[in-house]
């Protein structure tokens, strides 16, 4: 897959996204407004699908950075570091990003943002303490690898709906158990109990739907951006040396939790359960690929 057709793939995959979170949320609102002979509840979906689309869409990056607890620094703040970013993107003919740093030790990096001009990246302080020059460049290598190819407007989309979906089945159940138990005027109780079937599907969906995008987040993905970063510094032991020090580090790192996780150049999340604990169908639903073959790879690339 070349970098142009990569582009195009994620732009396509975006709306598509988009369009299928506007298509659920409305579906819902409909068979709420019908079950409670109620339109204005229609109205009300519509209006909040478009507003959630558009928060993520224009705000995604923001509210990403946000739970992450990322603070942007200047290049006064931390010089070694902008200089590394500002070199790679005048080589490679991107905008400066906004530079982000989450006070965390545990060793990693995201990049986020609608598209290169409205681009993020955020690495840990951990990434800082532990790795040298060349591996730090390797690292912000493959998020501006995520920059140029669009990856961060898909990945960043998946936050912000995935995590609404999730919010609006626990609303759901909530209203059920909470808000309606009071009610006992006739019809009262089929009533509830269609607030509860469509929340507990919406409960057990939501968890579903996340894998699945995130399974739309192809593994190659994270082996393209790799390889593109390799390219960029044109030392693939740079990267490599960062992914073996990231894979051996065992620290999690706090601000992250499975919505975020996917944004990561590593799984943030550090389940170290033993290789052979992890069978090959519960690799097969990770979000990333395994970080010994993106070594060997890169290894192979030298």
């Amino acid at each position: 897959m070349t970098t142009y057709t990569q582009i195009d793939s994620n732009k396509r995959r975006s709306f598509l996204l988009l369009t299928t979170f506007l298509i659920v949320v409305i579906l819902v609102g409909w068979v709420f407004s019908q079950a409670l002979n109620n339109p204005l509840i229609l109205y009300i979906a519509v209006a909040i699908s478009f507003t959630q689309a558009l928060i993520g869409y224009y705000a995604g990056d923001k509210i990403t950075l946000a739970i992450s607890g990322a603070k942007q620094i200047k290049k006064e703040n931390n010089p070694e570091l902008y200089n590394i970013v500002e070199n790679l993107t005048i080589a490679t003919g991107l905008p400066m990003p906004k530079i982000y740093i989450i006070n965390d030790t545990a060793p990693n990096a995201f990049a986020t943002g609608r598209n290169p001009h409205t681009a993020s990246i955020a690495v840990t302080r951990g990434i800082l303490e532990k790795l040298d020059k060349n591996e730090i460049e390797g690292v912000i290598a493959h998020e501006l690898s995520h920059v140029k190819n669009y990856d961060i407007r898909f990945m960043t989309l998946t936050v912000i709906l995935v995590g609404f979906i999730v919010l609006v089945s626990d609303l759901f159940l909530r209203w059920t158990f909470w808000g309606r138990g009071g009610n006992r005027e006739e019809g009262g109780g089929q009533t509830q109990l269609i607030f509860l079937v469509i929340g507990i599907v919406l409960a057990i969906l939501a968890p579903l739907i996340a894998m699945l995008i995130k399974l739309a987040i192809s593994r190659k993905r994270e082996y393209l951006a790799d390889a593109d970063g390799a390219l960029m510094t044109r030392y693939p032991e740079g990267l490599a040396g960062a992914l073996e020090k990231i894979a051996r580090d065992t620290e999690p790192l706090e601000v992250a939790n499975k919505a975020t996780a996917h944004l990561y150049i590593a799984n943030p999340l550090k389940e170290h359960k033993g290789k052979n604990a992890r069978g090959w169908f519960a690799n097969l639903f990770e979000t990333h690929p395994p970080i010994e073959e993106r070594i060997k790879k890169l290894k192979q690339m030298a």
